[in-house]
């Protein structure tokens, strides 16, 4: 394959970098850092297009990314609809509105068959090494450094390759993270379980729906091919209770919504269920020789759909950092600790947000009002839609909200 023509003989840095997961935080990294002159490789031990464990929805901040790079045209072309309203029915209270943010007015749900493949090939085209169906067996260690993979090709044959820098980019279950140790914090326990499907004959007119009865949710978006993905998800307490009839209680949970049951009972399923329970944890996302970037560096539950624009996101601030550090602008630790530093700064708030979100408890007394005062303004609907996208800070919108009360509080008396 391209890429490596001129790159140094000896075999020793045959790479300036090695990027393990070819998907949404890997592709990225690997093509940013190309198109900014450095010698990568990218493997996965998927080829491409293949499907993943995904929500796939990209909220505007996701799309203004993509938009950066000069790839958004293609995901728009693939056919995925426009979704241009949130809804959350929270039983008594429903609350919809626009997600507009960064200047997309609109959200994309695209296949990962679809949108993997886009980001592979766009990294191809900016001149990386990709070797697909890849399996890494082992990092490589001098001392406490990482200095690249031992891997195989689907067809068997066996491969050294070393880097200045490998770059873990390889999700939940990263190798990378495993071999390095990369310890854990702020972590918190499963929250929710969830299982997925996709339909047919369901039209969703634009708009992501949303349905939370307390002890059980569930959610609709419009995806490509005119299916609409519904996830079900119900605690961690009723998990193993529920396991044992999936379709049973995938379609007990949508009951609660009688008016979407019936919908519903009107499309015809297109796929087999899929089911995922996910942790919550940030984990310390480099050491000498490497770094984590996406969901192997930072994982939440997926209620606020937000780790695709997490991935990118993460994938513009490492490769920078990295881009400092080939050049010699910074030195590795200083580079990576400012990038650690920035990605917890911006994703923190949100992280609590969605466990806070993801517990199906009833609201207190004073979420509940405020939530009653949000579902009757439009220009405050919007702006809660927003935090949902991850375009406003939640503290942003929860204390302007807070403080809209009080002064509207002496008046309800």
């Amino acid at each position: 394959m391209s890429g490596t023509a001129g790159s140094a003989g000896d075999g020793n840095h045959h790479h300036d970098v090695i990027v393990v997961g070819a998907r949404c935080a890997g592709a990225p990294t690997a093509m940013l850092l190309a198109r900014l002159g450095h010698r990568v490789l990218l493997v996965d031990r998927a080829t491409f297009p293949s499907d993943t464990i995904s929500t796939h929805l990209i909220h505007p901040p996701g799309l203004a990314a993509l938009d950066r790079w000069g790839l958004l045209e293609r995901v728009v072309a693939t056919g995925c609809p426009p979704i241009d309203t949130y809804m959350f029915d929270l039983g008594p209270i429903t609350i919809a509105g626009s997600p507009a943010g960064e200047g997309f007015d609109v959200s994309y749900a695209p296949r990962r068959t679809v949108l993997d493949k886009i980001l592979v090939d766009a990294a191809t085209e900016a001149g990386v090494e990709v070797r697909e169906g890849f399996t890494v067996e082992e990092l490589l260690f001098d001392g406490p450094v990482v200095t690249g993979i031992k891997g195989h090709s689907k067809e068997g044959g066996p491969a050294v390759d070393h880097a200045r820098i490998t770059v873990g980019a390889d999700g939940l279950h990263s190798s990378v993270a495993r071999a390095t140790g990369a310890s854990g914090y702020a972590e918190k326990p499963k929250i929710n379980a969830y299982y997925y499907t996709y339909w047919a004959g369901l039209p969703m007119h634009g708009t992501y729906e949303a349905y939370d009865r307390g002890d059980c949710a569930f959610a609709a978006w419009p995806t490509n091919e005119d299916l609409a993905m519904v996830v079900s998800g119900w605690p961690m307490r009723d998990f193993e209770a529920n396991r044992s009839d999936i379709e049973g209680n995938y379609h007990a949970t949508l009951a609660r919504a009688p008016a979407f049951a019936e919908r519903i009972a009107r499309a015809t399923r297109a796929e087999r269920f899929v089911g995922t329970a996910i942790p919550n944890y940030f984990r310390r996302p480099y050491g000498p020789g490497w770094v984590l970037v996406g969901d192997a560096g930072y994982l939440k539950d997926p209620i606020t759909a937000q780790g695709i624009q997490d991935a990118f996101s993460d994938a513009e601030r490492c490769s920078h950092a990295l881009d400092d550090v080939l050049a010699g602008r910074r030195s590795f630790d200083e580079a990576m600790r400012a990038s650690q530093e920035a990605r917890d700064a911006q994703v923190t708030s949100m992280y609590e947000f969605t466990a806070e979100f993801a517990t199906m408890e009833p609201p207190p007394p004073e979420m509940r009002e405020l939530l009653l005062a949000v579902s009757q303004s439009p220009s405050a609907s919007d702006e809660f839609v927003r935090v949902t996208a991850g375009v406003t800070p939640p503290e942003e919108f929860f204390g302007h909200m807070q403080e809209r009360m009080s002064h509207q509080a002496p008046d309800a008396a």
